[in-house]
């Protein structure tokens, strides 16, 4: 006699529209400021997060080019490296205005793991040293609560690093990757 079979959490899958990608395309050297960073227009992506059941879960930001950004806070992701040393730039994430059809949901950061919860009405950010959630704060106390779907809004803002620190004599890829 065998008896098998496994108990799962249910399962959450996050989408991003626009398959996830940011393409700014071509951005003319000469139009880059030489001593200070160049802002480029702020792209904004919406997130999906579809679950089976309503679930508990949270968001941490991964950087896949850990290292490169080039103002390296701790909030920043970077776009990748030219000659092997040069910090190309850095982009933000942030996660606002999120809409759930099972409930009224606010943007909620925690800095410790998830054992506190501050709310963030207008935005948080999706950092590698802080979980980002989304749900209520009731009798004044925020909290993740349980969902089936949600949407909010992805704000990708960039920035090049001052072009007089860069080799700029050949085309550079802005090569920016998180999870």
């Amino acid at each position: 006699l065998a008896v098998r079979g496994s108990i799962t959490p249910s399962a959450c899958s996050p989408t991003l529209s626009a398959s996830g990608v940011v393409d700014f395309a071509k951005i003319a050297a000469k139009d880059l400021s030489a001593d200070s960073s160049t802002w480029l227009p702020t792209h904004i992506l919406k997130l999906h997060v579809d679950c089976v059941a309503p679930t508990l879960f949270a968001l941490r930001g991964n950087d896949n080019r850990a290292g490169t950004a080039h103002k390296d806070d701790g909030y920043g992701y970077g776009l990748g490296l030219i000659n092997g040393d040069q910090k190309v730039g850095t982009y933000l994430l942030t996660l606002s205005d999120p809409v759930s059809d099972t409930a009224a949901v606010i943007p909620l950061a925690s800095m410790n793991g998830g054992a506190g919860w501050w709310s963030f009405p207008h935005g948080t950010w999706l950092v590698r040293h802080q979980l980002a959630a989304f749900g209520t704060v009731e009798s004044g106390i925020a909290a993740p609560i349980p969902l089936l779907n949600v949407t909010a809004d992805l704000h990708v803002e960039t920035s090049i690093a001052p072009a007089s620190g860069l080799s700029l004599t050949e085309q550079v890829p802005l090569d920016g990757s998180a999870t």
